[in-house]
């Protein structure tokens, strides 16, 4: 079987397996112009209409462009009428959208389609590499992701990738869009959780020049600007409620209309999405469309927590040293046992900057548990029932301060304690030192001279 024909519901892991529940719609055409032929497709989303970018493209001249959808919902299939001209009709009857059962027949204009459908579970074995695209890993657990990633990218599968802050959903987002066959084409990356609400619409769809105060030029949205790519929706679960309805409709038609604009414009696109929220929760609260969960969950990949992965710390350590040019530095094996009894909240993220923070302050030659024991927090400080002073915060912070101020007066050793290990690291190569900061070699002049490390 060849996976490009392949759709897939959410990963079932309740059966302890790794796989893809394949859904195969069989459709035979009992009447109208296609009368005899049959379709088995493998999807859990199958829309039919005389449009050329339909899963099943008809050539009835009495059906619509987009006319109707066969959808997977949570082990149901629904059948949906997408606003067609003539309807379209279940057991005779009229439908807006209503369950459909194997054997029913669906009347499209003058087609007419008996339905039939199967599914089964197909295992996908975990890859034998530590890597896929810009994600690491050794355990079992990530060479099981690796191993649906690898399946995905072949595919043009809408993905859904869940997990905790920092645990690499863009890193897979990106790793899928490199390994597939739109990697020439452009990844752009959609933070649902940091645009300003006012206009999401407007950065997501486009708009034409004047479509609101403010609109000087016209401007593509991010879809179009993906065109013949992969657009990444990040945190989609902070989408706007008001947006979903819309942005299901560019995934059902494959178009979409700028704002102030009256044209679609036809888009060529992947959806990657990602959440650390539980869309499954939303959608019982109400507060996510349960179409638009289903719609964006063609299949669901879950990256583990770093806690749950510690025999990834070695390969991940090692990885991240020899990226800040640090290969040079030994890591101990009581520094890597340090490091797995952290419980890693911001995961790998995390991990990266305490890597960072260790290679800076390793003077030895080497990165052990004494050197990380005299490092500040990698986490952000944490608050108990315990008055300060007796193990409540792991900082002494003075609430009388306002939050500009307290966090200057917190950052600023921490800053200067970090500018100096790197004096002692470049010496008087500020040219070089600056590169490994991150800045102008001004600025970090300027840097060492307030905290009284330069003349």
């Amino acid at each position: 079987m060849e996976f490009d024909d392949v759709r897939t519901v959410p990963l079932d892991r309740g059966n302890g397996l790794c796989g893809l529940d394949v859904v195969e719609h069989q459709l035979r055409f009992v009447a109208g112009p296609q009368r005899g032929e049959e379709r088995v497709v493998r999807a859990p989303t199958v829309s039919l209409g005389t449009a050329a970018h339909n899963v099943v493209v008809l050539t009835d001249d009495t059906v619509s462009g987009h006319h109707c959808e066969i959808v997977v919902r949570g082990g149901r299939v629904v059948l949906r009428d997408l606003g067609s001209t003539n309807g379209t009709r279940l057991a005779g009857v009229e439908i807006t959208e209503a369950f459909l059962a194997p054997g029913m027949e669906i009347a499209l204009g003058e087609t007419v389609i008996r339905y039939s459908l199967a599914r089964s579970f197909e295992p996908v074995e975990a890859s034998a590499a530590e890597v896929f695209g810009e994600l690491w890993g050794s355990s079992a657990a990530m060479r099981e992701v690796f191993g649906m990633l690898e399946r995905v990218a072949g595919s043009e599968l809408t993905c859904l990738l869940l997990g905790e802050t920092g645990t690499g959903k863009e890193l897979a987002a990106r790793s899928i869009h490199q390994a597939s066959a739109r990697a020439d084409g452009p990844f752009v990356v959609v933070d649902c959780g940091a645009m300003n609400p006012n206009l999401i619409e407007a950065e997501l769809f486009g708009h034409e020049r004047g479509a609101f105060t403010g609109a000087d030029r016209a401007r593509p949205g991010c879809f179009e600007l993906a065109h013949q790519g992969t657009v990444f929706l990040d945190e989609i679960g902070e989408l706007p409620h008001e947006l979903q309805p819309r942005l299901l409709r560019v995934l059902e038609r494959r178009e979409s209309k700028r704002l102030g604009g009256h044209t679609p414009v036809p888009l060529d696109v992947r959806v990657v999405a990602a959440t650390h929220r539980s869309l499954h929760e939303m959608v019982g609260e109400g507060t996510f469309r349960d179409d638009l969960y289903y719609r964006l969950s063609e299949v669901t990949v879950s990256l583990p927590p770093l806690c749950e992965r510690t025999e990834d710390l070695p390969l991940l350590v090692s990885r991240m040293l020899t990226e800040l040019g640090r290969s040079d530095l030994a890591v101990t094996p009581d520094a890597i046992a340090a490091w797995a009894a952290e419980s890693w909240p911001g995961n790998v993220r995390q991990l990266r900057n305490a890597v960072r923070r260790a290679a800076t302050f390793a003077t030895a030659g080497v990165i052990d548990a004494a050197l990380l024991a005299t490092l500040p927090p990698s986490g952000p400080p944490t608050r108990t029932s315990e008055p300060p002073g007796a193990g409540g915060l792991s900082i002494a912070v003075r609430s009388e301060l306002s939050l500009k101020l307290a966090r200057a007066e917190w950052l600023e050793p921490l800053e200067r304690s970090y500018l100096a290990a790197v004096v002692r690291r470049f010496g008087d190569d500020h040219t070089a030192a600056a590169a490994h900061v991150g800045m102008h070699k001004k600025s970090y002049a300027r840097l060492l001279r307030r905290h009284g490390l330069a003349d």
